[in-house]
């Protein structure tokens, strides 16, 4: 996949789950979770313009489930502060590039997603 491009770009949830989780983030009354939204919200914004601006995990150190859950065969991943980290993978044809948030978590959760 080129990591450069002038297709257009899509960004998505993975499922209704994380999609669900992120308008809680919006609507929370709480100060930490309006700051994590501020960021995730900048994060969005930042693939929308380069879908590749995450850090490429190795294809070697891609979680099992992430494989099996949503057939992926890259991933990425974007440093949010406080600890807290996006998941997402890229999906390309010919016309357009979707990015797909699948999760996101703080250093604790990512840790052992990733088995460190």
């Amino acid at each position: 996949m080129e990591r450069h491009t002038n297709k257009p770009v899509t960004v998505m949830f993975a499922d209704k789950k994380i999609h669900s989780a992120y308008l809680k983030l919006k609507d929370s009354t709480r100060s930490e979770d309006k700051v994590l939204f501020q960021q995730i919200e900048q994060a969005l914004d930042d693939l929308k313009k380069n879908p590749f601006c995450g850090i490429e995990i190795p294809k070697k150190l891609i979680p099992a489930e992430y494989v099996r859950r949503f057939g992926v065969n890259n991933l990425w991943k974007i440093d949010l502060r406080n600890g807290w980290r996006i998941i997402y993978t890229n999906v390309s044809d010919e016309v357009k590039i979707l990015s797909v948030v699948l999760e996101w978590f703080d250093h604790s959760d990512y840790e052992k997603r990733f088995g460190y």
